[in-house]
């Protein structure tokens, strides 16, 4: 007998889908933030880069916020148990979107080369850690960390760095900076763009090799292999190829990485499925999405609700890249905050 209801399904692949849009996006923010120094090399350059995502990287991470908030609402117990037991992990992923965050708006607020160096390092190192540990935090969700029987997570902070939660999180790293460097082909001119294609070239194939690797792993972590999930994976390493064998068509390239993230993280959470949080120290205390979910009435409005916001949400997110779809150039007006204009 299956343990799950309908509803609970709808709202497990709502989550999905909202973690994997997030990756997806940010996924390229993250890249472009990692590489402010490797492919820009003055003032106006770095501010091109900056200008690149701009106009969209704060509206990306209401992916982030709306994913969790979702994941509250419709499985608390999952929401407690993740957030309690990865709370120093988390916590770190927090202060490095923060730092990052910050970093954006306060580079363009001060003109000595101190000033803005100092905040392109705190772009670089936020982009860097959060790459990095999401990879590290979703492997661990989907291969398992020791729970008890009450539902509490009886691990520490390195506890979650057993070597195939590191492989994921260099995963992400890999393929979130090749992603990035792609993006900024698409969207930058002259030597940026030539230097970001380059970037690409060398990064795409070694994020092919990390994230066939990790893929593999999982897939060899499983009970039984299953179907649907080694088919994803099978299509991400396929579409992280691509993109490595790609870099002079850097829309094609974009495209295969962008789905190269989607079946990574579909692949994921078909692993995980039916579970929210796997258990090492007992199988039977893996914790379900029955026993993870909100009540019924709960989901029902949340549904009703959700069918209503998300098409305005996507709409308005649609259009808003589509306003600033053009590329950007290194020859602007000195000054000004980056995320201005």
């Amino acid at each position: 007998m299956r343990d799950y209801t309908t509803l609970q399904v709808i709202w497990f692949l709502l989550i999905s889908v909202l973690w994997i849009g997030y990756f997806v996006l940010e996924g390229f923010d993250f890249g472009v933030g990692m590489l402010m120094r490797t492919v820009a090399r003055t003032q106006a350059e770095r501010r091109a880069v900056l200008h690149s995502i701009g106009p969209v990287w704060d509206g990306n991470e209401v992916w982030l916020i709306v994913a969790g908030g979702a994941t509250f609402a419709a499985f608390p117990q999952w929401y407690a148990t993740l957030f309690s037991g990865f709370y120093l992990a988390l916590f770190l992923i927090l202060v490095a979107l923060i730092l990052r965050n910050v970093a954006f708006e306060f580079w363009g607020k001060g003109d000595t080369e101190r000033w803005r160096t100092r905040w392109e390092w705190a772009i670089v190192g936020g982009s860097f850690v959060a790459a990095l540990l999401w990879g590290v935090a979703w492997a661990n969700i989907v291969h398992g960390v020791p729970i008890d029987a009450h539902g509490e997570y009886t691990g520490t902070l390195f506890t979650l760095l057993k070597p195939y939660a590191l492989v994921g999180g260099l995963a992400t790293l890999t393929l979130f900076l090749a992603h990035g460097a792609i993006f900024l082909s698409l969207r930058t001119t002259g030597e940026i763009e030539h230097r970001s294609r380059a970037v690409a070239a060398r990064v795409a194939p070694i994020a092919a090799v990390v994230v066939i690797g990790f893929l593999a792993w999982t897939l060899i972590n499983q009970d039984g292999i299953e179907v649907f999930s080694a088919i994803c994976a099978i299509v991400a390493a396929v579409l992280v190829v691509a993109a490595a064998a790609l870099p002079g068509r850097p829309a094609r390239a974009f495209a295969a990485t962008s789905g190269a993230i989607v079946f990574l993280f579909v692949a994921l959470f078909a692993d995980l499925f039916p579970n929210a949080m796997v258990s090492t120290t007992n199988p039977a205390y893996s914790l379900t999405l029955n026993e993870a979910a909100s009540s019924h009435y709960t989901l029902s409005v949340m549904t009703v609700v959700a069918v209503v916001l998300v098409p305005v949400v996507l709409l308005y997110q649609g259009w808003t890249y589509w306003v600033f779809r053009k590329r950007v150039t290194a020859r602007e007006p000195a000054g000004g905050q980056p995320a201005g204009t």
